[in-house]
């Protein structure tokens, strides 16, 4: 896939577009570590037992994806960046409280969640699973 700027070398890379860069990072463990960073950020001080049971499943979500659950893992994110984006946004927040650096890392925050709801979902519902089973060690 060639990056945004770049010439594609044939007319299978010039079809790709913004769906396959969404299947991209939907199916890529890096987006839910880094969600699970900032919410931590947000939330370990202080401490919010609520906000706080989203970063293991996200790390869990990550970990899934390095051992092949490609689209399970996608499907996970999804469901619970979501979740945290709905439970994020009910909470109001001042002008004057915006423009911090609390205020930015919870801009980013959600605007993550947002993002990896829509491309979790995109490669969840177009991802296909392998049908034979791997071996967990050996060969």
């Amino acid at each position: 896939m060639p990056m945004p700027g770049e010439l594609p070398k044939d007319a299978e890379e010039a079809k790709q577009g913004l769906f396959a860069y969404a299947k991209a990072w939907g199916e890529n463990p890096l987006p839910a570590t880094l969600l699970a960073t900032l919410i931590s950020a947000q939330h370990m001080r202080p401490f919010q037992t609520i906000p706080m049971l989203f970063p293991p499943i996200l790390v869990f979500s990550s970990y899934l994806n390095v051992q092949g659950f490609k689209k399970d893992s996608a499907g996970l994110m999804s469901a619970w960046s979501m979740a945290y984006f709905v439970l994020a946004r009910r909470r109001q927040v001042k002008l004057g409280q915006k423009i911090t650096v609390r205020g930015a890392t919870r801009g980013v925050t959600m605007g993550l969640c947002a993002v990896n709801a829509l491309t979790g979902g995109w490669a969840y519902w177009k991802g296909n699973r392998d049908e034979k089973p791997k071996p967990l060690v050996g060969g």
